[in-house]
């Protein structure tokens, strides 16, 4: 099936059945096969999981070469959030799409994004009307609370990792969303990495295969 956003697809060895899917959202200005080096390491522990990993919508305005899930090259608080919005619906249609190629649910499905890719998997991810098995956020932040806030309708249980140096998304968004996500009783771990700026380092895809491994079943 063609997908609507090119993905670059990691498949279970081995021929093994599909029982989840594990959907990286990549951050502004990067692709799917940038944040699929992720799977490197997690596909040996989760067999039975497919990795979806999909370029975002648009091409990025400052760097051609990459695509950006909506345009950040502005401070318009309002227009960056009406641009979410549009990059949300295109996302649901994808995961629907992915959802009956392979036969599956939101409750086998992590959603799982780094930077902007991680303000995408949160507001898709507690938004849907049925709550998806896991969210993994990484270096990110919540776009609008208030307007979070008036749409949560799933509890999807949440990771969020920051790394304490991060000048691109300064670390206390990470204290802010842990604090929204339990003031709306959604259940969230967060870790806060040493000595890290703006990626994911080791100890980051370690935590947070462990997350997703007690919430998937394989």
């Amino acid at each position: 099936m063609n997908f609507c956003l090119n993905t670059t697809i990691i498949e279970p060895e081995k021929n093994n059945e599909i029982k989840n899917a594990i959907i990286l959202l990549h951050g502004y200005g990067g692709d799917g096969k940038d944040i699929s080096m992720l799977t490197l390491n997690w596909k040996r522990f989760l067999k039975n999981t497919i990795f979806l990993c999909p370029d975002a919508p648009e091409l990025c305005k400052i760097n051609p070469s990459g695509f950006q899930w909506f345009d950040l090259n502005t401070e318009d608080k309002e227009f960056i959030l009406n641009e979410s919005k549009k990059a949300e619906k295109k996302l649901r249609q994808y995961i629907e799409e992915i959802k009956l190629e392979y036969k599956l649910k939101n409750s086998n499905i992590c959603i799982s994004g780094f930077s902007q890719g991680c303000m995408m998997s949160i507001n898709v991810g507690l938004t849907s009307n049925e709550s998806f098995n896991c969210i993994v956020g990484f270096s990110g932040k919540i776009i609008d609370k208030n307007d979070l806030s008036s749409r949560i309708k799933a509890k999807t249980n949440i990771l969020m990792v920051h790394g304490e140096l991060d000048p691109i998304v300064p670390p206390n968004n990470l204290l802010d969303a842990k604090d929204f996500f339990i003031r709306h009783k959604i259940n969230v771990d967060t870790l806060m990495i040493k000595n890290c700026d703006h990626h994911i380092p080791i100890e980051a895809s370690s935590a947070a295969l462990n997350f997703i491994k007690k919430n998937l079943v394989n």
